[in-house]
Order: C-alpha cells, then sequence, then structure tokens
C-alpha cells in the first residue's frame, strides 16, 4: 500500500552501501536521501518524510570496532540533522547531529557526511532526525554485533528489530509549530509496529496491514525493540510467549524473563523469544501507557502484528488468533516493577562505578509558564497571556534557530548565546510529588512562573558526576525518560515519591548497575545515575518526549579538555559545515 514505490524511485532512493576492510574493523559506509512520499493508512493518503523510501529507514548493521560513514542528502522543503542515538561518540562530537547543539540544520538541498566511530558498545541503538518533530518518520536502527560474534546468551536463529512508532497524518512541522505555541491537541492517529498500524485498524472495514515475524518452532529469536514514538511508552506482548531480557541501549543486562516488555521513546531494548508454542498463529500488541486523568490525555494508541509458525495453516486450523491481555493504558505500575529488574551483567573488564562524587545536581521536572510576546508581568497563570512550558529546576531551555553551541564553545564566543549557570538544584523546596499541583490552585501558582534562558553546566575533564532526577506533579504527573548525548551512565536506583538524600542511597547498587543512554524516570518518582566526563565536547541532555522537548525539558552539558591531545575535543573534521547568517549550514 503506502510503502510502494516505481521500480525507477526504488532504484534511485537505494541505499549506497560499502564496506571496505581495515584489519579487523571496517568502513561501513551509506547514503541517506531524505525526501517526501505519499503513504496511504485509514482511507487516507499522506505526505511523510523518510529516508530512501522506507519506513523505518535502512538498518545500519556494524561490528563493535567500525568506522560508520553516512553521507546525507536533504531533498526536503525544511532542514534536517540526523542524531546517531546512543553512540558514544568519543571525540567526534561534531558528528552528533544535535540541531543547532552540535550542527546547524542541513539546508534543503544541501549534504553533509557523518562519520564516527563504534567503540565498546554491542546490541542495539538508533538513528533519527533531530529538528522538530521529524524523528516520527525520519529513523532507523543501528545493530552492533559483537567482535567475535559470541553473545552471553544462546546465539539466536537470527535477530528482528522491533520498531514501535506512531502514525501521524498532521504534518510533522506543523506539529512542532503547534507545541511551540502551546498548543498539545494533537494526537497521532495509531501506534505501528515495524511500520505498519496491524489489524486493530481498519480502512472501511479492510484491517490495516500487519507486520508478520515468521518463526520454526524451537528456534529462538532476538528482539530488538526501539521506541520511536513522540509521546508514550509502550507496552508490547506476543500471546503465548515470553521474553528472556538480555540488553538495553547497547550493554548486556543480567537475563531475567517476562512476558511483557516495557519501553519509553528513546529507549532500546533486547529480548530472546523461543518460539514453543503449539504451531499457529499469534497476536503481537503494543499499547500505549500514560498518565491517569487530571493529566492531559491523548487518545488510546496500539498496534498489532503476528507471530506465525512454519508449517501452521493459514486459516490458523479454524481458530481465532489468541490476543495477549493487556495492562491498562492508565495503569503505570507495570512499567516501574519491569525495570526494577534490570542489572548489568557482571564481566571481566566491565566498567566500575567511580566510588567518589565529584558534582551532584538534584535536577526536578515538571511544568511551568512564561508569558507570551516576552512580557515580564501576566497576571492570568495558565491563560491566553501565558504559555506552558517545560523546565528542569525551573529553567526552560531556550532552543537556538541561528547558531551551534557546540561552534560557539569552541570559538570561545559563547557569551549573549549562553549561560554556564544551570542550577544544581531547584529554586525553592516543595513537596515535588503532591498531586494537588496539577490542577490549576493556589498551591501551584507560587511554583509556575518560570524563565526561558539557554542556561547549561560546565565540568572539569573526568569529574564524577552524579544526578537524581526527580519527576514531579507540578501541573502535570508525565514521567520521563532522559536522554544524555555522548555518554552511557550508570542506573543506581529509581524509586516513588520524594527522593530522600539520607535513606534512598542506602539503595544504590554499585555492584551491578545497568548502563543505559536513556533512562526512563518514573511517574512522581525518581532515578539517580552517576558517570565519568570522560568524552569531551557539548553534550545535550533532554527528555525523549517530544513536546517536553519542545516546551523546553532541555539542557547542555560542556566537558572541558582533558590533558592530552588523546583527551581533547579535536578540531571541526575537513568539510564539516559551520553554520551561515540564515540558520543553516554553509556548504
Amino acid at each position: 500500500m503506502g510503502k510502494q514505490l516505481s521500480m525507477a524511485a526504488s532504484i534511485f532512493f537505494m541505499a549506497i552501501v560499502a564496506l571496505t576492510a581495515i584489519g579487523e574493523a571496517a568502513i561501513v559506509e551509506h547514503t541517506f536521501v531524505v525526501h517526501e512520499m505519499n503513504m496511504t493508512h485509514l482511507c487516507n493518503t499522506t505526505k511523510v518524510y523518510v529516508v530512501n523510501g522506507q519506513l523505518p529507514g535502512p538498518q545500519l548493521d556494524v561490528t563493535d570496532g567500525d568506522t560508520v560513514i553516512v553521507h546525507l542528502v536533504n531533498q526536503l522543503p525544511h532542514g534536517v540533522t540526523i542524531h546517531w542515538h546512543g553512540i558514544r561518540q568519543l571525540r567526534s562530537c561534531w558528528a552528533d547531529g544535535a540541531g543547532y547543539v552540535t550542527e546547524c540544520p542541513v539546508p534543503p538541498g544541501g549534504n553533509r557526511t557523518y562519520r564516527f566511530d563504534v567503540a565498546g558498545q554491542v546490541g542495539t541503538l538508533w538513528w533519527h532526525a533531530h529538528v522538530t518533530c521529524l524523528r516520527a518518520s525520519i529513523h532507523g536502527a543501528i545493530v552492533v554485533r559483537p567482535k567475535d560474534g559470541r553473545y552471553p546468551f544462546p546465539t539466536p536463529a537470527r535477530d528482528v528489530p522491533i520498531v514501535i512508532g506512531e502514525w501521524w497524518t498532521l504534518d510533522l512541522v506543523e506539529l512542532d509549530r503547534r507545541n511551540l505555541d502551546g498548543n498539545f491537541e494533537d494526537d497521532p492517529l495509531s501506534a505501528t509496529i515495524n511500520g505498519e498500524l496491524g489489524d486493530l485498524s481498519n480502512c472501511s472495514g479492510v484491517p490495516e496491514e500487519s507486520f508478520v515475524l515468521d518463526v520454526e518452532r524451537g528456534k529462538s529469536y532476538l528482539l530488538r525493540f526501539i521506541n520511536t514514538a513522540l509521546f508514550s511508552e509502550y507496552f508490547f506482548k506476543v500471546a503465548g510467549h515470553t521474553f528472556t531480557v538480555v540488553g538495553a541501549d547497547a550493554n548486556y543486562l543480567t537475563p531475567f524473563r517476562t512476558d511483557m516488555v516495557t519501553i519509553a521513546p528513546g529507549e532500546t531494548i533486547d529480548v530472546l523469544m523461543v518460539a514453543d508454542a503449539p504451531p499457529g498463529h499469534y497476536h503481537m500488541t503494543a499499547v500505549a501507557n500514560q498518565p491517569p486523568p487530571p493529566d492531559l490525555q491523548i487518545r488510546a494508541l496500539s498496534s498489532s502484528g503476528l507471530v506465525r509458525y512454519a508449517g501452521a495453516r493459514a486459516d490458523n486450523n479454524g481458530l481465532p488468533v489468541p490476543a495477549p491481555r493487556m495492562p491498562g493504558q492508565h495503569d503505570t505500575m507495570p512499567s516501574y516493577y519491569f525495570r526494577g529488574n534490570f542489572t548489568g551483567l557482571a564481566f571481566p573488564g566491565r566498567h566500575r562505578v567511580a566510588a567518589h562524587v565529584d558534582e551532584r545536581l538534584f535536577v526536578t521536572l515538571g511544568l511551568g509558564s512564561i508569558c507570551r510576546g516576552g512580557k515580564k508581568d501576566c497576571k492570568l497563570r495558565r491563560s491566553n497571556e501565558t504559555i506552558t512550558v517545560a523546565t528542569m529546576n525551573n529553567v526552560s531551555f531556550h532552543h537556538q534557530t541561528a547558531a551551534s553551541l557546540l561552534e560557539r564553545y569552541y570559538d570561545g564566543n559563547g557569551e549573549g548565546v549562553y549561560t554556564e549557570d544551570f542550577p544544581d538544584n531547584p529554586p525553592r523546596p516543595y513537596n515535588y510529588t503532591d498531586m494537588d499541583l496539577i490542577p490549576v490552585g493556589p498551591l501551584e501558582e507560587v511554583l509556575e512562573p518560570t524563565t526561558k534562558a539557554i542556561r547549561i553546566r560546565r565540568f572539569k575533564y573526568n569529574t564524577s558526576v552524579e544526578i537524581v532526577f526527580q519527576s514531579t506533579s507540578l501541573l502535570q504527573s508525565d514521567p520521563n525518560p532522559m536522554h544524555l548525548h555522548g555518554y552511557d551512565f550508570f542506573v543506581l536506583a529509581q524509586g516513588l515519591g520524594n527522593f530522600d538524600p539520607k535513606k534512598d542511597p542506602k539503595k544504590f547498587n554499585y555492584y551491578n548497575p545497568q548502563l543505559r543512554n536513556t533512562v526512563h524516570v518514573p511517574r512522581v518518582g525518581w532515578v539517580a545515575i552517576r558517570f565519568v566526563t570522560d568524552n569531551p565536547g557539548m553534550w545535550y541532555l533532554h527528555c525523549h518526549f517530544e513536546f517536553h522537548i519542545v516546551m523546553g525539558m532541555a539542557t547542555a552539558f560542556i566537558v572541558e579538555d582533558g590533558p592530552t591531545p588523546e583527551t581533547s575535543l579535536p578540531p571541526p573534521p575537513p568539510g564539516f559545515q559551520r553554520c551561515g547568517t540564515n540558520g543553516f549550514s554553509k556548504p
């Protein structure tokens, strides 16, 4: 249906892939052409933005130690960048692809080349557009395989990406504009699994196409989950089957069994599924998980697919296809309990948690408001005089549209663009998880006013940093999937309610904590992380709910150079396109 291209178009948009050996490592080279195309779902034809005519986009298959080169060609009427989500980018901050943080967008008709190494990571990562809301359709998997081809679990018959996304009919650039203006009334029409809506949706009674996973009884399959959705965490089940979770964010986990995967935007999770049910057909189902009212509500989103056994009759022996029983849309506790099982797989040579802490930050995550039109005083909070914004420690990040923060930092001319005073704590303590703060009232009105600015934080090289993220109930009680570019961090603990700095550190796991690049801070709860600043550059930190990013739940960390060239940020690579006066990269 919507994915079909003419033969000529297929040839034109085919990815150019080259593989060049360099000793044991290789150069993996692709060309990504970003363009518009029409797709038809739910009886409507919609213009979508894609890479190489694919949704999801092309998968990058690499081996730990490889060098990746991607030539980006922008045929959109909008600027675009590509972020390589979870790639450490050691000494290659210039290739991180964060719009207006590490580079200005590639202009319409322009191109640029990304080059980076994949080192010390094995598992599933992903790539996506990093300007406006374009990542809803411009995204794809990155599969990093071990150098020796061996896993610390039984070798699967094959691995399969399971990309959970959303189907939007509203133009994604317009969606971004509306969110910036404080309008959050737009929802996707459906969830998707590998680009398909599934037979839970239909057009005039005709079911939509479903993603089909063909399996053979007795064999195991490595399912590589990626949540590319803009707004929602998802529950995922397969009727009659269980999973063994073995990895997340390209790091191994201590294996554990479950019948359900819970995955937030930005996360990747790897699981083994053994095809051990009687031969037949079985539904897979993805259902969005959202906080209950009075939080802002979006429609119930779901998608379905099919596990189909070899040798099973097309009519499933005349039996109905079983579907899994899913948690309620507003039941957030299964997510919390699922994540409580995560520990890192302990093995020789694994990174260890820093025993000391040089810098501690306590970061509250919530909403606030600013006056429209730059006014300094507006009497009617949450009225037409104000815009609702998202905050970290009561600061809402002002996204640049004319310069790259990394360029300004490298050139030494950040003055007037950003300040290096992101606060270590919120401006005042309060009961962060008091549910009476969600509705408008005298209690929240005191806390609601905030500021819009580019306030970032500077760290010296080799600093041990501990951050406690505290989700709040200020105007909303959403969880918050927090993503730090350029780093993996140890997740020491999670909890519900307010973080207690005297009692809760006793719960910290120093022996085998999970290593992540994205951590899901639970609804009205907290998460503690720790990492060492060993990667110089300008690194974006933000919530991976797109509306929270647009609203300003973000900041950036400057990591200074170390004492040697090998521990310092190098100059921009040859051919790097700096920002022009129009806010795009210069050819």
